[in-house]
């Protein structure tokens, strides 16, 4: 057992949990609530016997159907498959406790519970999967866009929305976290809880295509999208923006940009109504 702990620590970080698994079989007695789960554990009573058997229950559980399942899996099952010990919890496994995680919202405890899983164990195995599935699938789902995906994407804005040479759509949403340890107020936003700031760019079909995640709570968007690096791209006008044209009907040419609400900027690369201040007094 010794040279197996040795082994393993020897491994990169992400086979912690190979290791997390083998200290607790070797020197802490495992509770039949655990050692059952094989038999009890949602995995095998739920999965294998009910959702694997029905598209409809498996799409409302995990909210991916099969074919989609199997692809995210197929992209991160080298990465978690156990190298040691007899009946660990598979990838697959992982992946459902992940999805479900964040389906539900559901607590680690109550997890626990369901997978016959320590919550601790839980935590490590959600933070590692949602890890690989941000390296893996952000290239895939959102890749940069192209010169020519905002050309389609100008022409959808001006059939769908009567808008000339938009090229998406901006804004900001707080996301609720707890406040990190000796923070300050630096996550405490307007709205007075504590949150980071997820700044999205969206398409005409309210389809993200390139966002920005973590900023602090208290920042706003203008602010936000001005240090992102997609906000320094397109400011360097090196975003892939096509090149201005003429106004449908016209001979003005202006060059393409995004919308964004109050709390942006006005410039060239951006355009936002007018204040309701302004507006309020307009006859």
């Amino acid at each position: 057992m010794n040279n197996q702990l040795l082994q393993i620590l020897m491994e990169e970080e992400e086979d912690d949990d190979d290791l997390l698994l083998l200290y607790y079989s070797s020197s802490r007695p495992i509770l039949p609530f655990y050692r059952n789960r094989l038999e009890e554990g949602s995995y095998e009573t739920l999965i294998k016997r009910h959702l694997n058997i029905s598209e409809e229950l498996f799409r409302s559980y995990c909210r991916l159907n099969k074919n989609q399942f199997n692809f995210v899996l197929s992209l991160i099952y080298d990465d978690l498959k156990p190298k040691t010990l007899k009946n660990t919890i598979t990838p697959e496994e992982k992946l459902f406790i992940t999805l479900r995680f964040m389906a539900t919202g559901e607590s680690y405890a109550s997890l626990s519970f369901q997978y016959r899983i320590s919550r601790s164990y839980i935590s490590r195995m959600v933070k590692r999967v949602l890890h690989l599935l941000r390296l893996k699938l952000v290239a895939i789902c959102m890749p940069p866009p192209t010169k020519n995906d905002f050309q389609r994407i100008e022409r959808e804005f001006w059939d769908k929305w009567n808008m000339p040479n938009c090229v998406g759509s901006i804004d900001g949403k707080h996301i609720r976290i707890r406040a990190p340890q000796h923070s300050g107020s630096l996550f405490f936003n307007y709205k007075e809880y504590f949150s980071i700031v997820l700044l999205a760019i969206a398409d005409s079909n309210y389809k993200f295509i390139a966002v920005d995640v973590g900023s602090y709570g208290k920042e706003g968007d203008s602010n936000i999208f001005k240090k992102s690096e997609v906000g320094k791209k397109i400011q360097n006008n090196t975003f892939n923006f096509p090149e201005p044209k003429k106004l449908p009907g016209t001979n003005d040419i202006l060059p393409h940009f995004l919308i964004g609400d109050e709390a942006f900027a006005l410039d060239t690369f951006m355009m936002k109504p007018y204040s309701q201040r302004i507006a309020r007094h307009d006859k």
